[in-house]
């Protein structure tokens, strides 16, 4: 598979169409798909797990491959269910059956190979080592460097159920070549969901839960988005501007704020053409920048961004942990420690610390110690209530959580550089 891929790389740098996909999605190539997959991955509609696919694994990928040849093989629906968000509602989730979790894997894989050649330095999420902190760092920069006035936040309504399927096909067609390879793509957005025994058609959005869907939403974006700023939009402009997009959250960075106006009506326009909406409530022109000095703050993949000085008195932008997300976490973490409050100590404390480090990673960048640190605090805290709630007679003290605690839980620190 790796000579697969290295070879679409290959094709995609020199042509402008991309030939011969489908000889890719071979016996090799998913089998060692079947082999990434997680062992305790939930059923789809099939109800067929990793251990039973792979009892027969070899003769199983093989009636695979007989029936893609044939064009006999369609994807089954998606099975949906919920999971709860930090804020109390509930999120749809998507199980694809496991056979269609191969063959997405494997086509996943190629539309990177083939894409990732093509794709802008703009473009941050779902790709290969590119990483929301890039695009932290990416702004920081920006702001630092340059003459940013305004900031121009933007909010596309429901992106991945409203795909267009067709000019979601005349994208993948512009640099693609192979019939084939684009009729199963076809076949997995119509592939439908199906809840409870009710089978819903899918005529708009990416495929729920699909491997194939983070590329081919990259994709979209690709056209409708980062080449319409570089190639249409930037060259008209004065002053100076940065677009960033992290998956479907994108922000726009101008000097001048006539043209950020000019920019978020046409933006309006350009996103009616294909088929998306800007959630007009959470799309909006901030001052913001070196040159600005207001106290106006912005929020983006988590963190809030506002103005600010360094001990020594230059500017600075300074990036912390958003309220919205910092109280949602907050709300997580006591649900958690009262669903465990009778399961054993020290698997409890471990769990913890790996949640621990998980926060400490990502929100772990340069200038926001002082946030992780009340937020390792205040997990302490509720510990230590939930620790007493459950054992009335038996004291938990104070000097004994802080012994576990010593024990347990490895001490918050800076995990990013984003100040270079």
């Amino acid at each position: 598979m790796a000579n697969g891929i290295e070879e679409i790389r290959r094709q995609s740098r020199t042509y402008a169409r991309v030939e011969n996909l489908m000889s890719n999605v071979n016996r090799e190539s998913l089998t060692a798909i079947h082999l990434r997959q997680p062992a305790n991955k939930a059923k789809g509609v099939d109800r067929v797990s990793k251990a039973e696919y792979g009892e027969n694994l070899e003769e199983n990928i093989s009636n695979l491959l007989e029936r893609m040849k044939k064009f006999s093989y369609r994807p089954l629906p998606v099975r949906r269910t919920y999971i709860p968000k930090t804020n109390g509602k509930m999120r749809p989730l998507g199980i694809p059956s496991y056979e269609d979790r191969l063959v997405q894997g494997v086509m996943a894989d190629i539309l990177n190979a083939v894409y990732e050649e093509r794709f802008l330095d703009c473009s941050y999420g779902f790709r290969a080592g590119r990483s929301a902190h890039d695009v932290v760092k990416a702004i920081n920069n920006a702001v630092k460097r340059n003459k940013v006035n305004y900031v121009l936040e933007a909010d596309i309504k429901g992106f991945f159920d409203n795909v267009n399927h067709e000019w979601l096909i005349k994208f993948l067609e512009h640099d693609i070549a192979d019939k084939n390879f684009i009729r199963y793509v076809k076949r997995f957005l119509i592939a439908g969901v199906m809840e409870g025994t009710e089978i819903m058609d899918s005529d708009k959005g990416t495929p729920q839960g699909g491997l194939i869907s983070p590329v081919l939403a990259n994709v979209y974006l690709h056209y409708v988005l980062d080449l319409w700023f570089e190639k249409a939009v930037k060259p008209r402009l004065r002053g100076y501007s940065c677009f960033v997009r992290y998956a479907d959250d994108f922000l726009i960075l101008f000097e001048n704020k006539d043209e950020a106006e000019r920019v978020m009506e046409a933006l309006r326009v350009r996103m009616e053409r294909f088929s998306l909406e800007l959630a007009e409530e959470k799309t909006k022109i901030l001052p913001f920048g070196r040159f600005k000095g207001t106290k106006e703050s912005f929020d983006f993949l988590g963190f809030t961004f506002s103005n600010g000085k360094a001990r020594k008195g230059y500017y600075m932008v300074r990036v912390t942990t958003s309220k919205k997300k910092l109280k949602a976490k907050r709300g997580a973490v006591k649900q958690w420690l009262k669903e465990r409050m009778h399961k054993p100590l020290a698997g409890t404390m471990k769990l913890l610390n790996l949640k621990l480090q998980g926060h400490c990673n990502y929100y772990g960048v340069n200038g926001n110690l002082k946030a992780i640190r009340d937020f390792y605090e205040y997990v302490k805290r509720r510990f230590l209530v939930t620790m007493r709630r459950r054992s009335q007679k038996d004291r938990f003290s104070w000097e004994k959580l802080k012994r576990i605690w010593m024990y347990y839980i490895t001490p918050p620190s800076i995990k990013v550089q984003i100040w270079s």
